[in-house]
């Protein structure tokens, strides 16, 4: 009885690290999940509603559009230091899973600054593209955008940040166009001018 226990002891001796040989290297960021200030597209709306709150904002306030069920209009206003000043949310859901959000709101010109150069940290550098008085940074992975863009008004300098999920739009895509081939097929109206009666 008494082998089994030291075998047991000199097993778990060896097992462990030592204490110089051990490294551990830091994990990289996942770079194919784009997000910002933890918004990410694709999210539910229970999650988009508490990353909402953690931020200082009130609850996300959603409509149901009359057109199609299935999408959501949801807004937010958040207030906090990290943003600068008050910044608008605003997501549109499908199925309750967000194929659009923005973030937009007039920001100073260092705060503008910390979100390109946090931006371009996490997904790289990419050269900006201007169009008139507008400028944006892109990114794309895996079927979802992240888009910074910025202007020059009267007012200041306004920015914001789209996230949009491919796959959630994509998908709602198909599934009208599958509704309305069936829909034509059955001899049925466009569902458009059925709920407008």
């Amino acid at each position: 009885m008494l082998i089994p226990v030291r075998v047991l002891g000199l097993a778990g001796l060896l097992l462990l690290p030592t204490a110089g040989g051990a490294t551990t290297v830091p994990a990289r960021p996942d770079t194919t999940r784009l997000e910002f200030l933890g918004f990410q597209a694709g999210a539910r709306l229970d999650e988009l509603n508490a990353q909402v709150q953690r931020l200082g904002g009130g609850l996300l306030r959603c409509r149901r559009s009359r057109v199609d069920r299935r999408v959501m209009e949801c807004r937010a206003a958040l207030r906090e230091p990290a943003l600068g000043s008050l910044v608008e949310l605003w997501v549109s859901a499908i199925d309750s899973a967000a194929g659009v959000i923005t973030l937009s709101g007039l920001v100073e010109p260092d705060q503008l600054d910390a979100w390109r150069q946090a931006l371009q940290e996490r997904y790289g550098r990419v050269g900006p593209r201007v169009q008139g008085a507008q400028s944006m940074l892109q990114w794309v992975r895996r079927g979802r955008m992240l888009r910074l863009t910025w202007r020059l008004e009267a007012s200041g300098k306004i920015a914001s940040v789209s996230l949009v999920d491919g796959r959630v739009l994509d998908d709602w895509a198909r599934a009208r166009a599958l509704v309305r081939r069936r829909d034509s097929q059955a001899g049925n109206p466009p569902r458009s001018a059925r709920e407008s009666d």
